[in-house]
């Protein structure tokens, strides 16, 4: 069927006798400018024949192996065939947190250097977004999902987008009440409607391509596409929740040894799996939110065997309604691939997937509350991993979202591209980090890394030579700093510390245990002090460029 979409303020069309699948493209209606919805046939791009385009794409709160090609057992078969036709990196690193990673990816600065952990107010005169850069080089700009650049409050206005769906109702997958388009706020999407976040994602990105092919085809593009999935609450289709409904009554122990198991068989993992921290509680927990979720709910990650009957039922459904998120996410991206197959870009175009942290042990309830008699994935729901499931979705490693232990900054890093990239499958061990990727992208489209007056040099490293082969980047250090967490980075010795263990410092050895089970600290004191002297001094340098005191 074939939908026509309208740009309209303030309001939702729906096409006439569709089932609530297909009204997702009316919805987004809203969104679009008018577009005729079906394979474009226009021929290749002129402008990818010339330079690269770009598609980056960030899942929220999903686990180093949530995918199936970093050992995950959710269903995502097509970004296993962008890794198997591409590359994984195995020792990428994101920030720890939703904001400062997408500081971090959009301007190539350590959030401590703008402002943006804590958030601070506006980004410094000197920063500037990879938009803004790009479109000096002659691209175009999209941007749909979630933003969360707090220095740049808008991504057209600040942002240099060219178009834009931004959604900020992050409590609501099916009806919004808060997102925009072009910067400018959008009515509320009713309940009822069909409406569903990253199928509209989806949607709105393959729009701004079918735009682009046909007003734009001499140009190189750059699509920013920012889900919210997985990220709580727990908001899944039900046909989508019914494929995992059982899937996850064996526990968190055995899947988290199982994909440990398969990373190890890959070669992405050669070290122990460390043990359950059945003691680490949530940060951010209150214990009357018991009260409110039920007896299935639990606090800690203790073992399975020890949970009740309606535990294990209640916990197991959790992570089916993860497991839909992330597989209905992949299906979403199979579609934006298709349409760039569609458009004759696809050779030409680099994708980038990654996580913006590791998955979230948070369990709270905000937005609309928590409904205990309402179908658990549902709009009346509001559930959250828990640390039991995080702890698996970040297997092989320790700790959770906001820790910058192994498990809170690990992320999958899939890049593909046919027409630049001549291995297929192959590994990437190289040490990589999302300040990286403004000066991979400028250079892959033909600019420099130059920084305006005032500005200090990007801290990143291009990847470009590690896309041919591995062990090519060398870097000095990786800093890291999140809520009192703390960790450096220098070869393969980590220092790092965290809040709840009251700021002691803690050093590894990470070519033999990224698992951080073996503190040596002790053993090599004059190797802590350094690295700590180091990381004193770059906290202190990096308050210096953001002002603050």
């Amino acid at each position: 069927m074939t939908i026509r979409f309208a740009r309209a303020r303030g309001g939702i069309l729906a096409d006439s006798g569709g089932t609530a699948r297909r009204r997702l493209g009316a919805i987004v209606g809203v969104l679009c400018a008018v577009l005729v919805v079906g394979p474009w046939t226009g021929g290749p791009c002129a402008g990818a024949s010339r330079r690269p385009n770009f598609v980056v794409i960030l899942a929220d709160d999903l686990g180093f192996s949530d995918l199936g090609c970093y050992g995950g057992e959710i269903d995502t078969p097509n970004l296993d065939r962008l890794a198997a036709g591409g590359l994984r990196f195995t020792q990428f690193y994101n920030t720890g947190r939703c904001w400062p990673t997408r500081s971090s990816l959009l301007t190539g600065y350590y959030a401590q250097q703008i402002r943006m952990d804590p958030p601070g107010g506006r980004l410094p005169s000197w920063a500037r977004v990879l938009p803004h850069r790009l479109r000096a080089l002659g691209y175009r700009s999209y941007h749909t999902g979630k933003w969360h650049l707090l220095g740049a409050p808008k991504p057209v206005a600040d942002g240099g987008f060219d178009r834009s769906y931004w959604f900020e109702d992050w409590d609501r997958y099916f009806t919004p009440s808060n997102h925009f388009e072009e910067d400018q706020q959008l009515a509320p999407v009713p309940p009822d409607r069909g409406y569903y976040a990253t199928t509209a994602f989806a949607d709105h990105a393959i729009a701004c391509l079918k735009e682009h092919a046909e007003a734009y085809p001499d140009r190189p593009f750059f699509q920013y596409l920012a889900f919210i999935a997985p990220h709580f609450p727990l908001h899944a289709l039900p046909e989508d929740i019914a494929k995992y409904r059982d899937r996850y009554l064996e526990g968190w122990d055995t899947i988290r040894h199982r994909r440990w198991t398969r990373l190890r068989e890959s070669g992405i993992a050669d070290w122990p799996l460390p043990p359950l921290e059945t003691r680490l509680s949530p940060r951010y927990f209150r214990p009357e939110l018991l009260d409110v979720l039920g007896p299935g709910e639990i606090r800690y990650a203790a073992p399975w065997d020890g949970l009740s009957a309606e535990q294990k039922r209640f916990q197991a459904t959790k992570m089916a309604i993860h497991a839909a998120m992330v597989d209905r996410m992949d299906r979403e991206i199979g579609r934006v691939v298709e349409q760039l197959k569609a458009m004759g870009a696809f050779e030409n175009t680099i994708v980038f997937f990654l996580s913006d942290n590791g998955a979230d042990a948070t369990l709270l309830v905000r937005g609309d509350g928590h409904d205990r008699e309402a179908p658990p994935g549902s709009a009346r729901s509001f559930l959250c991993l828990g640390p039991g499931w995080a702890a698996a979705s970040n297997a092989p490693f320790r700790r959770h979202k906001i820790w910058v232990h192994e498990g809170g900054i690990s992320t999958p890093l899939v890049v593909h591209w046919p027409k630049g990239i001549a291995a297929r499958g192959e590994l990437r061990r190289t040490v990589g980090h999302v300040i990286d990727l403004v000066p991979t992208i400028l250079e892959l489209a033909g600019g420099t890394a130059e920084t305006p007056a005032g500005a200090p040099p990007l801290p990143g490293k291009s990847l470009v030579p590690a896309l041919a082969r591995d062990g090519t980047v060398r870097r000095d250090f990786l800093y890291f700093h999140h809520e009192g967490n703390r960790a450096l980075r220098m070869g393969d010795w980590k220092l790092v510390s965290a809040r709840e263990d009251d700021d002691v410092w803690e050093l590894f050895d990470l070519r033999v245990d990224r698992s951080e089970m073996r503190n040596l600290a002790g053993e090599h004191p004059d190797q802590v002090r350094a690295m700590e002297a180091k990381w004193k001094a770059l906290d202190a340098e990096f308050r210096r460029h953001a002002g603050v005191p």
